[in-house]
């Protein structure tokens, strides 16, 4: 599709789904566009979209990206909700390896360079996985603070449509879905983490902060890049 016929799509999604639930705009969603796909870093919030996902079809294409520098909470956490949820089709992706071996030789790139090391370990891989896909679902809460207090419910972002299930979510209506549904937490949540990212740029949360102050703190970053297309290019 053309870039204005995406901006006319985003624009009757966004009307149409406006009033929606979740579960029931998914469901229609994987009816209407064969190639939706959902990206999740199986994070502290990931298992609510992750159970709903389920629930339509356990086959959901469901992209990870490790990024080889994850908490292996994180690695476990996924094998769980794998298990637990009956999701059979996640697709990992990882960073390429000559590049890695170019730009992060020594694995400290994240030092200096936070922008390059999450374009080589995050936003490459991602730009493989979603090469055939036009349509993706992420976990993005407008509660999150930060750059995403004012997320849409769809948006364009580099010629793809990017849908936000939960934007309009609070905390309570995340942890009262959690309880509902017993679902398990990550492991690193009951330390203070809720956000959870590469283990040198994460950090607990104290009480009273942004849910994502603990990521890239005491920087000006607060993406990854993956949310944000002009990034693609460091």
């Amino acid at each position: 599709m053309k870039y204005l016929e995406l901006v006319k799509l985003v624009d009757e999604l966004n009307k149409k789904y406006s009033a929606s639930d979740s579960f029931n705009m998914l469901n229609s969603l994987a009816r209407d566009f064969p190639d939706l796909t959902m990206v999740s870093s199986f994070g502290s919030e990931s298992a609510v979209l992750l159970h709903q996902i389920s629930k339509i079809d356990p086959a959901f294409p469901i992209v990870f990206i490790n990024t080889g520098k994850l908490f292996n909470e994180t690695l476990d956490y996924k094998d769980t909700l794998k298990s637990e949820l009956g999701l059979s089709n996640i697709k990992i992706y990882q960073p390429k390896l000559d590049l890695v071996q170019k730009e992060d030789p020594y694995g400290i790139l994240h030092q200096n360079k936070p922008d390059l090391c999450c374009f080589v370990r995050k936003v490459e891989p991602l730009s493989r996985a979603l090469a055939n896909t036009k349509i993706w679902i992420t976990g993005r809460k407008r509660f999150q603070g930060s750059d995403r207090s004012d997320l849409p419910l769809f948006e364009l972002d580099d010629m793809r449509v990017k849908v936000n299930p939960l934007v309009s979510w609070s905390r309570e209506d995340v942890d009262k879905y959690f309880r509902e549904h017993h679902l398990p937490k990550h492991p690193l949540v009951e330390k203070g983490y809720l956000s959870i990212g590469c283990i040198p740029c994460t950090t607990p949360v104290k009480p009273g902060e942004d849910p994502r102050a603990g990521r890239w703190r005491g920087q000006i970053k607060t993406e990854c890049g993956i949310h944000n297309a002009t990034f693609q290019q460091v």
